[in-house]
């Protein structure tokens, strides 16, 4: 959030305005009396367009500030609950600039985009301006020095006294997105104010989950509050799983094989009212029965899932062994007290096939009717678990 970005610039001197985040109007009275002065009451979420959508108000006092946080606390924007404010110091705008390092994946390097017209949506600037907008390789090793900075700041336009701020600015910048292991560090806008400073109004940080061991401290920055309760379980089991609204639940074994058994059902749920995937779920190559059991266990207690759809091409993980974990995991389930009601489709493709539907078949016959059920084709089975979820 905000909030945190800008907590993660401070660490590195970056300039920052001051300001605290309060989750009650209260607390954004005595903020904005500590601050002084005219405050901006900003929403907290991690989603763009706050300001177009009421999440962003001025305010004159601290009575106006606790007024202005009792309407944006509670606020929905874009889907996102505002559970706290950021209450800050307000500032007169000169100018507005945009910054940002980034991951560039398609030419496999990072990136420095910045631009002398900030405050608005950088995509549309993109798309509408893009001489507007400069794009500067930066290699991993060299990093941003101050010669780098410059060439970044010299391609935006930057010029006059701000230059030279601009300049330190990015190296601080860059260490933001290097020391925190950062996918993005985005600053828009980064403003002048009336008397020549330059400042990071607003913050973006997108920090690589892979380099979570690095960081223990980044746990805190996690948004517990709002967080789906299926996906925290799924995280704490250490699965690969997006709550969807659906109602059919997705287990598969790859990401690529997972993503395309999400296309195929909500095709094949075109011809039942509309039927969709409810999660995504990659269980991995190797997947244990306990793995198994854990994602039939979240799926499951997902009240709006009405069949499950367990898609599986054995590779170096052969089908028998998926077969055995399915089997076992049903086993495990039942132990910790959960009875499976809600139907499978399974469908095994690959690598020891054969076996491994014989299993399933075997396993079938001692479960309730209908409990269990083979397809062939992965069209199918999409086409089957869809016709069962809507007759439930």
């Amino acid at each position: 959030m905000e909030y945190q970005a800008k907590e993660l610039f401070a660490k590195h001197e970056v300039p920052v305005l001051p300001g605290s985040v309060v989750e009650t109007a209260e607390d954004a009275r005595a903020v904005a009396a500590e601050i002084g002065g005219q405050v901006v009451v900003k929403a907290q979420v991690k989603t763009g367009g706050r300001g177009k959508a009421g999440g962003v108000k001025l305010a004159e006092t601290p009575d106006e500030a606790t007024e202005k946080a009792g309407a944006i606390l509670g606020m929905d924007i874009k889907g996102h609950t505002v559970h706290r404010v950021l209450v800050t110091q307000a500032s007169d705008i000169d100018q507005e600039y945009y910054v940002s390092f980034l991951l560039d994946r398609a030419n496999r390097t990072y990136l420095a985009m910045a631009s002398v017209e900030g405050g608005m949506e950088i995509e549309q600037l993109a798309v509408e301006r893009p001489d507007a907008l400069a794009r500067i390789p930066v290699d991993a090793i060299a990093g941003v020095d101050a010669a780098k900075a410059a060439e970044i700041a010299d391609a935006a336009g930057f010029t006059g006294d701000v230059r030279d701020q601009v300049i330190v600015v990015l190296q601080k910048l860059w260490r933001v997105f290097t020391s925190e292991d950062a996918t993005l560090v985005e600053v828009n806008p980064l403003v002048k104010t009336p008397d020549g400073k330059v400042v990071a109004l607003d913050g973006k940080v997108s920090l690589d989950e892979n380099a979570a061991f690095r960081h223990p401290e980044h746990a805190e920055f996690e948004d517990k509050a709002a967080a789906d309760p299926l996906e925290a379980r799924a995280k704490e089991k250490d699965l690969n799983y997006v709550k969807l609204s659906g109602e059919v639940g997705i287990i598969g074994n790859g990401a690529g094989l997972v993503m395309s058994t999400l296309d195929v059902v909500a095709y094949a749920g075109e011809e039942f009212g509309g039927v969709k995937p409810a999660n995504f779920l990659d269980i991995g190559g190797g997947a244990s029965a306990e793995v198994m059991a854990n994602g039939l266990e979240i799926i499951l207690s997902d009240d709006e899932v009405k069949a499950v759809f367990v898609n599986v091409f054995g590779g170096i993980t052969a089908c028998d062994a998926v077969a055995n974990g399915i089997v076992h995991a049903f086993g495990l389930l039942e132990g910790r007290g959960d009875q499976v009601t809600k139907p499978l489709v399974v469908r095994l493709d690959g690598n020891n096939a054969v076996e491994g539907r014989r299993i399933l078949s075997e396993f079938a016959a001692t479960a309730p009717a209908g409990l269990i059920e083979q397809v062939d084709t992965m069209d199918g089975a999409a086409r089957r678990a869809a016709e069962l979820a809507a007759a439930k």
